[in-house]
């Protein structure tokens, strides 16, 4: 139930905005025959790479992929697993936040990861990790 990893500065306006370009852009390929919403993220690695994700739906429901755990994956594919920001942008007008699953899958890497979310016409919403899954559980858990 510790979050003893270091938290990273949260990002200028400048940055997240041009993460949410990147997150918004992901959505527009979102395969999402089911539920018609596109969701986008831009995950961006303590070394400033970017991996970018949308989501990916199937008619088996619980197969579907949410964008920031797609994005994630790639990043630990592209073996980089230090996260600082992730933006999330959505075909919604207002914010849809990271599902519970988004959310454990990301704790598992960055804690104090800073997200920002924003839907097409809504206000954005800024959090940290740690903030939006309180009393988590994660890797030190198991020690």
């Amino acid at each position: 139930m510790s979050d003893s990893a270091p938290r990273p500065p949260q990002p200028s306006n400048e940055a997240l905005q041009d993460l949410l370009r990147v997150a918004f852009a992901a959505a527009e390929l979102a395969y999402s025959p089911y539920s018609k919403v596109q969701v986008g993220a831009a995950l961006m690695a303590a070394d400033g790479q970017v991996f970018s994700g949308c989501n990916v739906e199937n008619a088996s429901f619980g197969l579907t992929l949410c964008a920031e755990r797609v994005a994630a994956a790639k990043a630990v594919s592209a073996g980089v697993t230090r996260f600082e920001v992730m933006a999330i942008a959505s075909s919604l007008d207002a914010p849809m936040m990271p599902c519970g699953a988004c959310r454990q899958f990301l704790n598992e890497f960055a804690p104090g990861l800073y997200l920002v979310v924003q839907g097409k016409q809504g206000p954005r919403f800024g959090a940290r990790l740690s903030e939006l899954l309180p009393h988590a559980f994660g890797p030190a858990d198991l020690r």
